[in-house]
Formats: structure tokens, sequence, C-alpha cells
């Protein structure tokens, strides 16, 4: 047993039961024994009674239900230590035992108040008992409050019962036993009815084993009550009943096993069908017997008994001869085993399997050609209007048929149609079908047409009943399910692969996009590196020049000077263009516009902006799209060759900004490696790292077209420019 606190866990191993089993282990030892010693009293004092005081066979019923009902209390505190219930069971079963020894006394001639008064209690609170048992189920627990005031109640009454019954001149009132019973069984059953509801697993496997007894009992008191009022046999029918009951006890032994208790299903199922028509026949025959206005006779009741045994012979055999009957009425009536919608029966079948659908459309028409007795059946499927041939059995080859848009609708819902609805909606479907019997179901899911079913018989052949028509229309509508999930399914398929493809495209861009950053890191450090770091290097050796030719030679001091402030104001301007290609202040504080604008005054080709009625946008916007232009422009330069011109546009527009770079030069082929340059590739990194897109168009001797779009918000336009 392992006990687990908030701050550490603690394991503690128990040898053998816990006190509260072993409490419950010697409180059942004696009660065990005070039940044995009652039914000892009983057995001694049978046949000691005067005359006929003591029946035989209600004896040796009450003490085999009493040894029994024992016997399961023993087994159940033996196997469920944990649990109350088997100590409840021995307790009443101690209760029962007292009512028993105490009336052999009574009858035997004992005139003991004490005597009397067990009793009369002992038979009153039995009913108290079974109530308490019954709610307790299945482990002996009254989980709720409502039961336990139930049982609570059912103690009271039976104790007052008991004094009434041990004060009551002349002899017992059973009537008031069977009230209390009757009560008892009606409280009870629907309460724990309600308790079983809520149950699961073994618990309510549990309680299906009591479930299964109870009915086993009402089935066999059922059977008793019949025989004797229609045949007057049994003699002992009451006690016969009594003894119906052992199946309690012995269900509540069954319920302990775990080799048993899953079994209980099916049994209760089976036993529950048997008992309701046993109920039927009992009930048509009581009916008869009414309607005879007298008691049977001899005669009579041999009948009655031999019909009654008829009847539940036939009652049994029904299900298996109805197969047989049923299958032998097909042949005779269709000429085949199976009736018009055994294929309707059979595709539902395979429909949950894993099976290709062309396979299971062959099946179909194999199917539908042999149950309906047809010359051909065939199954067209497709969308938009368009339908091809999928399986034809015999095979007719492949064929098309065209349905226009305003045809589609009428098709879809036009239900299973012969020639006549076809030769104006679907002529070329009777092509080459002159004479025949022809029958057409479309195959639609949700006003959407799928396919079609098309089946022929021959011209002298039966006409097609209700129920093939039935069966096709039905077996239409399950194709066309079937159809409408293999479209979700491959839909579905696409937009995984679709899904697959951007995530791949994904980490292919970030991973060129961390190339191209580090590029761009390690151009910059070689820029400075080999231009403003030389100058300024320069720089610093020439005023060590100068410092030292100050004295000696002022003049020539002065010429290095002035030479210094030229190569001073060079080194800041090579630093304000590897700035500019960094990120150009002017970019930052005008926008698109003026940047494009110097852009194209410093292009190796004469080139011109067009960008009326811009504004500002997103600063991740207006550098994706300057550098995406400036470098369309650089590769202008390289290849466009020697008087070309290029033109920059940009335009807003549904809420997109596009632009496109557009040259006059020698173009290039698509299809060629220059088309798949990292240029291009960059270029699509960049835009489409911001949601855009951007597409190359380019044919040899006609220039070369770079364009693309990025999504603009207002909210976003509204804040760049503020």
């Amino acid at each position: 047993m392992t006990v687990t606190t908030a701050e550490h866990p603690v394991s503690t191993t128990v040898v053998g039961p816990v006190p509260e089993a072993r409490g419950h282990r010697g409180l059942a030892t004696v009660v065990l024994l005070t039940i044995g010693a009652l039914l000892a009293a009983d057995l001694w004092q049978w046949g000691d009674g005067p005359g006929d005081a003591f029946e035989p066979v209600t004896q040796a019923v009450r003490v085999g239900l009493l040894a029994v009902w024992a016997l399961a209390g023993m087994i159940l505190t033996a196997r469920r230590p944990g649990e109350r219930l088997g100590l409840l069971v021995l307790v009443g079963t101690g209760a029962g035992a007292v009512a028993a020894a105490t009336d052999a006394a009574v009858l035997g001639g004992s005139d003991s108040t004490l005597f009397e008064l067990g009793r009369a209690l002992g038979i009153a609170v039995l009913p108290a008992v079974a109530l308490h048992v019954l709610l307790a189920l299945p482990t002996g627990e009254l989980v709720r409050r409502t039961h336990r005031n139930a049982v609570i109640t059912g103690y009271v009454v039976a104790v007052v019962i008991g004094i009434a019954i041990w004060l009551a001149d002349p002899p017992v009132p059973l009537w008031l036993v069977l009230l209390e019973a009757a009560l008892a069984v009606l409280v009870g059953a629907g309460l724990s009815n309600a308790r079983y509801r809520g149950a699961r697993g073994q618990e309510r496997q549990r309680m299906q084993w009591f479930g299964w007894a109870v009915t086993v009992a009402a089935e066999v008191t059922l059977v008793t009550i019949a025989l004797r009022l229609f045949v007057g046999w049994p003699d002992h029918s009451g006690d016969v009943a009594a003894a119906a009951t052992v199946m309690i006890p012995l269900s509540l032994m069954f319920s302990t096993s775990k080799r048993l208790l899953p079994q209980v299903d099916k049994l209760l199922a089976h036993t529950v069908s048997l008992t309701g028509l046993t109920g039927v026949v009992v009930g048509v025959y009581l009916v008869i017997v009414l309607g005879l206005g007298r008691v049977p006779s001899d005669d009579e009741r041999t009948i009655l008994l031999l019909s009654m045994v008829a009847a539940g012979i036939a009652a049994l055999l029904y299900l298996p001869t109805r197969a047989r009957l049923t299958a032998f009425s097909n042949r005779l009536v269709y000429g085949e085993q199976y009736a018009p919608d055994e294929a309707l029966r059979t595709f539902g079948s395979r429909l949950s399997r894993a099976i290709p659908l062309d396979e299971l459309l062959l099946q179909l028409a194999e199917s539908l050609r042999k149950t309906l007795v047809l010359d051909s059946a065939e199954v067209w499927t497709g969308s938009s209007g368009v339908l091809e041939r999928t399986v034809s059995v015999p095979d007719r080859g492949h064929a098309q048929l065209t349905i226009s848009e305003t045809e589609q609708p009428v098709v879809a819902r036009a239900g299973v149609v012969g020639p006549a609805w076809l030769a104006i909606w679907l002529s070329r479907l009777l092509e080459g079908r002159e004479g025949k019997l022809v029958r057409v179901a479309p195959i639609a899911h949700s006003g959407e047409l799928l396919g079609l079913l098309v089946v022929q018989r021959p011209g002298d052949a039966e006409t097609f009943a209700s129920d093939d028509e039935s069966a096709l229309a039905e077996l239409a509508r399950q194709v066309g399910l079937a159809l409408h999930n293999v479209q979700l399914d491959s839909a579905l398929q696409e937009s995984l692969e679709e899904v697959k493809r951007q995530a791949e495209e994904l980490r292919a861009s970030r991973s060129r996009v961390v190339a191209a950053a580090d590029a761009e890191r390690r151009k910059i450090e070689r820029d400075l590196h080999d231009g403003a770091q030389q100058h300024l290097v320069a720089l610093a050796v020439s005023v060590r020049l100068a410092r030292q030719l100050a004295d000696s030679d002022p003049g020539a001091t002065k010429e290095m000077l002035d030479q210094l402030g030229a190569d001073l104001q060079e080194a800041v301007q090579e630093l304000r263009n590897l700035a500019h290609g960094i990120y150009p202040p002017l970019l930052m504080d005008r926008g698109l516009e003026a940047a494009l604008g110097a852009a194209a005054g410093r292009a190796a080709l004469p080139t011109a902006v067009e960008a009326d009625g811009i504004g500002r946008y997103p600063q991740q916007v207006e550098a994706a799209i300057y550098f995406c232009c400036l470098e369309a422009l650089q590769n202008a330069g390289k290849h466009a060759g020697e008087g070309a011109e290029a033109t920059i546009t940009l335009r807003e527009e549904e809420g997109k900004l596009f632009f496109e770079v557009a040259d006059t030069g020698a173009g290039f082929d698509m299809g060629s490696a220059a088309a798949k340059g990292h240029g291009f590739v960059n270029m699509s990194d960049r835009i489409g790292a911001i949601g855009g897109s951007v597409r190359f168009e380019s044919t040899p001797g006609a220039g070369t077209k770079v364009g693309g779009s990025v999504p603009i918000g207002a909210e976003q336009t509204a804040a760049a420019s503020a």
C-alpha cells in the first residue's frame, strides 16, 4: 500500500489483510457459526412436529436456500475481504435461519413467547434485508443518502410489522409480509437501477450478474405459475418458485470470478429475450383460458400443455428457420440466392474495410448484376459535370458524358429514372440500349452530382419492381457518401502535401536568409577593412609625418595638411556610401519614391521612376521593395546590354503595394540556368518573408521584368505616415 503526501511519497508494505478486512472475516465467522447452529436446530426438529406440521419439500427448500446463501456469503467474504457485501449476506442469512429455526420450534409444539417473537421478527425483517442487499450491490456500500434512508426506513417498518405479527391473534397475517416484500422490491428496483445506470466496468458487470439471476428466477416462477394455472402441476409451485431464487446467491458467487465476469453481457441479453418470449406465450394462453370462461378439463389441459410446448419450440426455432426460408424464397422468386437489397447490405459491410475505391465499385457492379438479374451494371463517376464510366460489368470500355451546369441540379435530384426521362435529359445513355429495360440512379451528395448507377435488363425480362428501385436509390446514396469521403480525403492529402512543401520552402528560405545575412556581414567587414580602414590608416601615417615636418619645413607641412583634408573627405564619403548600402537614410527619411529616385540616378542604365500617389509604409515593407528593386536594377545594368533603358514602377491597389523593374535589354530564356540564380532567389526570399510574392518575366530580345506585390493594411499605412 502506497501513501502519497503533498511533500514526500512514503511507501509502506502491509503483510496480510488490512484491519477492516480482518474485522469483517472475524464477524463473518461468528455469523456463519450461528447460522450453522440454527440450521442444526431446524433439522433436529424436522419430523418431531405433530401430524403434517413439517412439509418435507418446503423444509428441504428452506434449508437448502439458507445453506447456499451462507456459502455465498462465505465466498464473498473470502474473495472480497475489503467489501461488506459478504458480511451483509451472512447477516441476512442469519436472520433467515432465525426465522426458520423459531418457526420449526413453534410448529413443533413450543409455546415459548421468545420463539414466537423470533419467528415474527425473522419473517418481517427478511424483506428489509433483501432491500439492503439490493441497494448495497455490488460492494456492500450504501453510496447515496437516499439509499441509506430507504434501508433505515425498511428496518424500522420491518420491526413494526414483526411486532404486529407477534401480537396478532388469530394466526400470522401473511398479506402484511407480502405487502412489505412488494414495497421493498419496488423501492429497491428503482434505486438500484439508478445506481446501475451510473456504474462502469466491473461494477456494472457484477450488477448484471445479479440482474441475470433475478431474470432466471422470474422465468422459472412464470413458467411454474403458468403450468399450475393451466394443467394443475406442480403441486408445490410455491416451493419451486422459492427454489428458483437460489440463482441469486449463485450469481453473487459468479460475480467474484474473473473468468465468468466478462461473460455476463450476452448471457443477460439472451435470458431477457427468452423471459420476454415466455411472458408473451403465457399471456396468449391466459387469454385463451379466460376466453373459455371455465376451468379447463383434463383433456383440455393436456392439449394446452402440448400447445404451449409447441409454441415455445417454434419460438426458439424462429430465427434459424426464418433465415433458411428467406434463402429458399429468394431462390424461388428471384432465381438467385440473394434478395435485391443484398447488394445494399454487402456494400455497407465492404465500405467499412480498407478496400480501394476502384475495387469496391467493381464488386458493387458485380453484386448488382447478380442480385438484380441484370444484363449489365455500370458505375459512372466524376465532378464538375464531366462523368466517366469507371466500372462496367461486363466491360464496355471507356466513355465520357458531359452534363451542363443547368442540367446538373436536375439530374442530381431526379431519383431513380427510366428511359422516358433519360430521353429528355441524358439521351446519350440510351445509345445502344434500344429496347432494353434501363434504370439510372444519380450518385449525389449535398446536391452535388458525383456519378451515376446505370443498370440494364433484357427487354423481355421482368420489369424493375419498387423494391429494386428502392435498393438502387439507397445504394446510390451510400456510394455518393463514399465518393464524397474520397474527395475529402484527396483534398486533405493535397493540403497536407502543400503544407509540407511550404514548410520545406520556409525551412530552405530561412537557411538562405541566414546565409545571406552572414554574407552581408562579411561584405561589410571586408568593405570596412579594404576601404575606410585603409584610408584612416593612411591618414594616421600622414598626420605623424606632418608633425615631424612641422618645425623643419612649414611649407611642406601645409601642403601635407591640405592633402590630409582631401583624404579625410574621401574617407567620410566612402563611409557614407557604405552606410547607404546598409540602409539608405533617404529611405528612412523620405520613403520609397525618393530613395529609388536617388538609386536611379546612380544606376548604370538610364532609369525612370513612376511612383505617383504612393505614401509611407511600414519599414520592413519599404526596405524589402527598395532592395528588391535595387538588385533588379543592378542585374539589368550587368546583363541588359548597351542602349538599354529601365523603368521602376510603384503603385498601390486593393490593399497591396505593387512594384516592377522593367528593362529593354537583351533578355534571356526563363528555362536557362540564369533564371535560377542567387539574385532571383534572394529577391523571392526577401519579399516572401513579409507575405509578398515576386514574378519574373523575360524573353530573349524583349527585355526583362521583375515585379511583385506586398500586402499592406490601412492601419499599417496610417501608422507609417504618422
